[in-house]
């Protein structure tokens, strides 16, 4: 009998240091599936597309937190602001300032990381460990009117290359560790999200707080609707 998402949460969540967050990826996957994992006492949910995630809050239950992981667009900024626990993938100073000036309208203090580009894959999004340092180098998070950085989000290159994988979370940890010695006054900022399901195990020996586990909960999703 294979095993449910309940015991597939038990069995990832006792492997884990107690300082370390499973966030479980339930894009592409039903609400049913979500509320069989919330029903285990898993309370942290990531998603990747605004359309999917704002039905899903809906109709799941109210203390779920709800963490953005996807690319997020600033026209899309809006309908997110209020309804998320955090937003994990702020790429650019352009949607950061989306983010703080509709979180300012909105009355709210939106919660956020900075996604950071160590990977080899052009591909993917985020600040270069350059941007980030010169961003607070020059402490610009004090012009933030209602948003609150929290940390770092990141992604290892695609590789079975260990060493690689072990160098990106090595360098997403230094840009971490540097910030907090840049500016020691940073207040809350205590959250490193890098990791997966086929990396967590070198995610967590490099320092994250939080890993971000889809596959090994869920079973492999279901595109064909998507």
């Amino acid at each position: 009998m294979p095993d449910t998402i309940a015991d597939n949460i038990r069995r990832i969540a006792a492997t884990l240091p107690p300082e370390v967050r499973l966030l479980a990826v339930s894009k592409f996957h039903p609400t049913e599936a979500i509320l069989e994992a919330y029903e285990a006492g898993q309370r942290h949910f990531g998603e990747s597309r605004v359309q999917e995630l704002l039905p899903k809050t809906e109709a799941l239950p109210a203390d779920v937190c709800w963490h953005f992981i996807g690319h997020l667009q600033t026209n899309k900024v809006r309908q997110l602001i209020g309804r998320c626990y955090l937003i994990e993938s702020v790429d650019s100073l352009r949607l950061l300032d989306a983010i703080d000036s509709e979180s300012e309208k909105a009355g709210v203090v939106t919660r956020i990381l900075l996604q950071v580009h160590v990977a080899l894959e052009e591909t993917k999004f985020g600040f270069t460990p350059d941007e980030i340092r010169d961003y607070f180098a020059r402490r610009q998070f004090e012009t933030l009117k209602a948003t609150h950085i929290c940390g770092l989000m990141g992604m290892a290159s695609n590789t079975d290359d260990i060493e690689r994988i072990t160098a990106d979370f090595r360098a997403i940890r230094s840009i971490y560790d540097w910030i907090l010695a840049t500016c020691p006054d940073l207040r809350g900022f205590d959250t490193i999200s890098m990791g997966m399901s086929d990396d967590r195990d070198i995610a967590i020996r490099e320092g994250s707080t939080q890993i971000r586990v889809g596959t090994d909960i869920f079973g492999i999703r279901d595109y064909s609707s998507h």
